[in-house]
């Protein structure tokens, strides 16, 4: 058929039965988002990752060539959903491993992985109470012949009289309600007072008694995952803790990938609209499972990258990716929640946490303040790995930050059995001799299905260590025993579980391109240390404390990391694990002005950031940390004594951080 002059198609999405008109010419991809179907897409739609793999089973399509499909799969109908196009009616299959896993993600699980925090963390100060909204209950003077101000200045008057409040300001509909709301309650009143930065705004008056009723959301928005935790404003604790994956990795699971696809004003409201959506699923189960209602959340706070706020703002972010790289705004200001769509109060507040610049943004802020390293005289080094890397060196009287492009591989993109650490990704794994797996953990338990962040780190510093792989990260055929193998792409392989090992019935194998994907992002990563310490004339001895913030960190295992030269080869005690440092600093802004001040003026606020991609020591040492763990191995003497030995020690070696017999989900 035809609409508007343009002929569309059926596409027909199985095993889901969901059928969409298509113009001619639309991608696969595009086909499926319209029409609901989820598929996992690491690139964006630039046909780069191979993620998109489904099955034409009837109609007519045009594919771009493709060199992540073999001809006997071509032949077989697997295409790439972002390289294949409508050319008519069509029915197309999405197999299990290319789906998306963004959808309904709340399980208790997702909460445990992304939005632990560490039980003790550094020794940041104790912020005074004092809730960006709280609410005071009154009982109002009537006014008489002697007390006639006006009804607005009889509750100033009154708040003045409880708290010192400099500035006062209130909305004209609060206004407007006020002379029956007092009158009919008696004078006996609630008002909600909100933080607005340099102001206190009167956000409602209630009649009655209702101060029991003072409820925020700290929302960490992650580029991979969106978490929440629902906190009493009153009491300071928190009643519940929600996660599930960002919905915007539909468009690309990197942030430039997301940034290229906004860039109109249409995309970016789709963009607003998947984050807001996002955050709206996870209040609604917060607030069932704490039995409140959306009225009684007065306050949002948000914790995120750059782009991520910009992305909730909807303000355009494309100037982030190119030089000079400047941001639209790296506070932006205080906003009703209602305005971006966030369903909480109608008269409900939002706040965002400052950037820092272009690349380091409000979740590292929080991590900052959360680790407590402004308070101290040590100094310390925090590294939030993520798909970007962003690290913080300082202490009580400096900072200085900077961002790495570590790229996905931490979240098991750009890996070909790579997967986010979800049901069934492999976690962590030791090898003995020839390559024979000895154990593993899988999350959720089962069978694998793939391999995440941690597990790959695993992987490769196992594979290296029992002789499998050489510093280059190429294979040594002869001592892997038979796992060794030659791909139909030509690629070097090392086969890892069978068919009939894993849960899909899919061979889970790893590829030398995976292991220089692996070395290219821990190289970022260990370069960007190495340079931040280099400008204040300090080498890692100089450390007293390295935190490690982030989901994946928790799960990181140091020996291993110290093995492949992604963390330097320090004593082990010297790492911290914060967790979720974001939404704990998300959450701690938000029970304290006084904290949200801080942070703005004493992190945010003096934090110096230094640009990697123009650093001549960054550029001219990133080559040699292309090996493993480094080309001058005398920076890891740890790892010398472990080869020397002939095989890993187990005294001393990193326990594995909170992974046993974890439920499935």
């Amino acid at each position: 058929m035809a609409a508007g002059g343009l002929k569309t198609y059926s596409v027909t999405f199985l095993p889901d039965n969901k059928t969409v008109e298509a113009i001619k010419g639309k991608s696969l991809f595009e086909a499926a988002v319209a029409a609901g179907v989820m598929i996992t897409n690491v690139c964006g739609g630039d046909g780069v990752c191979g993620k998109c793999r489904v099955t034409v089973k009837s109609g007519r399509v045009k594919a771009s060539p493709t060199m992540f499909l073999s001809r006997e799969e071509i032949q077989r109908g697997v295409a790439l959903a972002c390289q294949t196009f409508v050319d008519g009616d069509a029915v197309v299959e999405v197999p299990v491993d290319s789906r998306a896993r963004v959808g309904r993600q709340q399980a208790t699980e997702d909460a445990i992985r992304f939005g632990r925090v560490s039980d003790h963390v550094g020794e940041g100060k104790a912020f005074r109470h004092s809730p960006l909204a709280r609410k005071e209950c009154l009982t109002l003077p009537p006014p008489s012949s002697q007390d006639n101000i006006s009804d607005q200045e009889r509750l100033f008057r009154e708040l003045r009289r409880s708290a010192e409040i400099p500035i006062m300001q209130m909305g004209l509909p609060v206004l407007r309600r006020l002379p029956a709301l007092f009158r009919h309650s008696h004078w006996q009143v609630t008002a909600l007072l909100g933080w607005r930065g340099g102001a206190t705004e009167v956000v409602d008056v209630e009649p009655g008694q209702t101060c029991a009723l003072n409820y925020g959301v700290a929302v960490d928005m992650g580029t991979t995952t969106v978490v929440a935790h629902l906190v009493d404003l009153g009491t300071s604790e928190t009643l519940a803790t929600k996660a599930k994956y960002n919905s915007q990795a539909r468009f690309g699971e990197d942030i430039i990938t997301r940034i290229m696809y906004s860039s109109t004003p249409t995309r970016r409201t789709e963009m607003r609209e998947l984050l807001v959506g996002d955050i709206n699923e996870l209040i609604t189960g917060l607030i069932s499972d704490a039995g409140i209602k959306p009225h009684d959340i007065t306050y949002v706070t948000c914790a995120g990258n750059t782009t991520m706020t910009h992305f909730l703002f909807e303000l355009d972010p494309n100037q982030i990716r190119r030089d000079p790289y400047v941001p639209v705004a790296l506070l932006p200001p205080v906003v009703r929640a209602a305005e971006v769509g966030i369903t909480v109060s109608a008269r409900g507040l939002l706040a965002a946490l400052p950037s820092v610049s272009s690349y380091v943004g409000g979740d590292v802020v929080a991590d900052v303040l959360v680790s407590g390293m402004t308070q101290s005289q040590d100094v310390s080094l925090l590294i939030d790995m993520g798909t970007n890397g962003e690290l913080v060196l300082g202490n009580s009287d400096w900072l200085m930050c900077c961002s790495a492009s570590a790229g996905p591989a931490f979240e098991g993109g750009g890996i070909t059995c790579g997967m986010r650490a979800t049901n069934g990704a492999l976690e962590r794994i030791s090898l003995r001799a020839g390559g024979h797996v000895e154990q593993f953990e899988v999350v959720g338990k089962g069978k694998p299905v793939g391999i995440c962040g941690s597990g790959l780190i695993d992987l490769v510093g196992e594979l290296l260590r029992v002789g499998c792989i050489d510093r280059t990260g190429s294979f040594l055929p002869e001592a892997c025993d038979g796992h060794f193998r030659v791909g139909e792409s030509g690629d070097r392989e090392f086969l890892l579980f069978k068919h009939e090992e894993t849960a899909l019935g899919s061979e889970i194998f790893l590829t030398e391109a995976d292991i220089r994907n692996l070395i290219h992002t821990k190289g970022s990563i260990y370069m960007a240390a190495e340079t931040l310490l280099d400008e204040v004339g300090m080498t890692f001895g100089d450390l007293e404390h390295v935190y490690i913030a982030g989901g994946f960190g928790n799960y990181l295992r140091v020996d291993r990391a110290i093995a492949i030269g992604l963390l330097p080869d320090i004593p082990h005690e010297t790492y911290e694990f914060i967790g979720n440092g974001s939404v704990q600093g998300a959450k701690m802004a938000m029970l304290s002005e006084e904290a949200m001040a801080y942070i703005r003026d004493r992190i945010a606020g003096s934090m110096t950031a230094i640009e990697l991609s123009t650093h001549h020591k960054y550029m001219n040492g990133y080559s040699a940390t292309l090996f493993l763990p480094h080309t001058d191995i005398e920076k890891f003497p740890s790892v010398v004594a472990e080869q020397a030995n002939g095989a890993s020690t187990e005294q001393g070696r990193e326990k594995p951080l909170a992974i046993a017999n974890r439920p499935s989900r």
